[in-house]
């Protein structure tokens, strides 16, 4: 299916279920050597997070955990600018390398509250993993150490991604059609 129409707008196929899945198992294989040893804690932020976290941890051969965190920062097609925190964090992750899985990075000002907030728990280290990253709209300066693709600056929704709760289920990702 090459276009879908999720509420009111028309999406695009932007990348297949095969590129993405090809990609996330090259992330995990780059996570697994990098963190061999480490006593690793994978941290989902849901809700967009929940696919790419699955097929992810799947990939993931080393002994370590996973749970997830709960922030809402969109409204439609747009970022309202204010972070919540919805649901926090059960495990101790003192002194444990803390896995951060995004399903995108955009402006960064979601990642720049949870570092901030899970800094508080005194990890080892925060190491972040994001499905998508649009360097076009990031403005903060930490890096992003696991990174599936660079896409441009626009809307795009399925494989976790909605467009006002909608289109999460799609297996491949798809653009806004303008």
């Amino acid at each position: 299916m090459d276009n879908v129409k999720v509420l009111d707008k028309e999406f695009s196929i932007y990348l297949t279920e095969e590129q993405i899945l090809t990609k996330v198992k090259e992330v995990a294989d780059q996570i697994n050597e990098d963190l061999k040893g480490e006593d690793v804690i994978f941290l989902g932020i849901l809700n967009g997070s929940f696919m790419f976290a699955s097929d992810l941890y799947k990939d993931i051969t080393i002994d370590s955990q996973i749970t997830f965190l709960k922030l809402a920062s969109y409204q439609g097609t747009s970022t309202s600018g204010k972070i919540k925190r919805l649901i926090g964090i059960n495990e101790d992750i003192k002194d444990k390398t803390v896995v951060v899985i995004e399903d995108i990075v955009d402006t960064g000002n979601t990642l720049d509250s949870i570092l901030k907030q899970l800094n508080g728990y005194e990890p080892k280290e925060i190491k972040l993993a994001t499905l998508l990253f649009k360097p076009e709209a990031y403005t903060k300066d930490f890096p992003i150490d696991y990174k599936c693709f660079d896409i441009p600056n626009d809307f795009i929704i399925g494989y976790g991604l909605d467009y006002d709760g909608f289109g999460r289920n799609l297996r491949q990702i798809y653009s806004i059609v303008e």
